[in-house]
């Protein structure tokens, strides 16, 4: 006779405070980041700053109540010691020099020490992950990122009449909830629930196409494209994303002269577009030396302002950082780009296409005018990489638990 029962293991009757407090602690800071940043970066443009160091605090205090966290030591030098982490740290290291020769020097030393401190705030949250995340935990995420988006699009309609909560909030908020789909889209499809998923991904889009601002819409088009070429060959579209990335930024000094005849023959030579990319061209041939060290951290919107730099300098990541760092600069923010997408992409196939889709959603609206040097925007992207190593520490079981055949006896 056989028994198919299966095994039942025993419960520990001891009660565990500790264990239990961390818990709820963790619980606390996903919703946090799952509901109150999606939905508050609507309504305010100092949601994601303020309520970010909260949920990355309460995930560290749940992670000293479980005990100290395994494997610490090996995960921050195998970061360090990575080739994206040296290119991370060359590229900090030089925004530091080059406070040496900015005329900025008070704001740009104020927005590096911003920086910094978010840089602080990734690694506090990488070793305070958990080895395996609850899959409770993770469902939040769909759940918020979907109210948020039914929130922003009735507040995209009202905004036709010109009702914004606060003035640029929602278009913020937006770009926040375009970069956090794909995490929720990775952990659903992880999950097998690509209907659900791609439900998510339609009501994200409606509420980006009802914004003012065509740019959330421009950065999710550019995250669905790639999303969809990588779940048709994952190693291909994850090599073409790293490569695009470094490659455009790399040829940002020549990309001017090559795009400025495509736009006026397809916008008009009196187009802003191409304006802006005539300007970009006699920048560079004013002043070619500066290619190679740029003329300092924090210097594009400073100038701007201050009138050393016409308004009409192009508002991309690839002029800002060509403009401000320089060769070197470019050329460890490429080697950064490059290796950490090709990294990213290979840990667990499942996941590829949700990170190659958030590569590509940031690097489009960094092209397309974000304002890359922002706190907030480099607090969302904290955001995105933790809930992403959230999502990979939940994929430690995908299959039920067998039944154990015993034998009766």
């Amino acid at each position: 006779m056989i028994d198919v029962r299966p095994m039942v293991r025993p419960h520990s009757s001891v009660a565990n405070p500790s264990a239990d407090a961390a818990a709820v602690l963790r619980r606390l800071g996903f919703a946090i980041l799952a509901f109150a940043i999606p939905v508050g970066a609507l309504f305010t443009r100092r949601a994601v700053v303020v309520l970010a160091p909260l949920a990355v605090t309460l995930l560290v205090l749940a992670a000293i109540l479980d005990g100290p966290p395994k494997h610490v030591r090996e995960r921050l030098i195998g970061l360090a010691g990575s080739p994206g982490g040296l290119a991370g740290a060359v590229l900090l290291f030089w925004m530091g020099l080059s406070l040496v020769w900015t005329p900025f020097l008070p704001e740009a030393s104020e927005r590096l020490l911003n920086i910094a401190g978010m840089a602080l705030m990734a690694v506090a949250g990488f070793v305070a992950m958990p080895e395996r995340m609850r899959s409770a935990n993770l469902y939040l995420l769909p759940v918020g990122i979907g109210l948020a988006a039914l929130t922003g699009t009735a507040l995209a309609w009202r905004n036709k009449s010109g009702v914004d909560p606060e003035d640029g909030s929602l278009e913020r908020g937006m770009i926040v909830l375009v970069l956090l789909l794909w995490p929720a889209v990775t952990w659903l499809h992880s999950r097998g629930r690509n209907l659900e998923g791609g439900i998510l991904a339609l009501i994200v889009a409606a509420g980006a196409f009802f914004a003012t601002d065509g740019l959330p819409l421009q950065g999710l088009a550019a995250g669905a494209v790639v999303f969809a070429l990588t779940v048709v060959n994952p190693s291909a579209g994850a090599r073409l994303t790293a490569f695009a990335m470094a490659g455009l930024l790399l040829l940002g000094p020549v990309l001017p002269f090559i795009l400025e005849p495509l736009a006026a023959g397809l916008l008009g030579p009196r187009s802003p577009a191409v304006a802006s990319l005539d300007l970009w061209g006699r920048i560079i041939l004013a002043d070619p030396l500066s290619l190679v060290t740029g003329h300092g951290f924090e210097t594009t919107l400073r100038s701007k302002v201050s009138g050393l730099l016409p308004s009409a300098a192009p508002n991309t990541f690839l002029f800002e950082i060509w403009y401000e760092l320089g060769l070197v600069g470019a050329v460890a923010a490429a080697v950064l780009l490059y290796r950490t997408a090709l990294a990213a992409g290979g840990h667990r196939p499942v996941l590829g296409p949700g990170i190659m889709a958030a590569f590509a959603t940031a690097y489009a609206l960094g092209c397309f005018g974000i304002g890359t040097a922002q706190v907030w925007w480099f607090t969302a992207l904290v955001l995105v990489v933790l809930v992403f190593v959230a999502i990979e520490r939940g994929q430690f079981r995908t299959k039920r638990p067998k039944a154990i055949l015993r034998r009766a006896s």
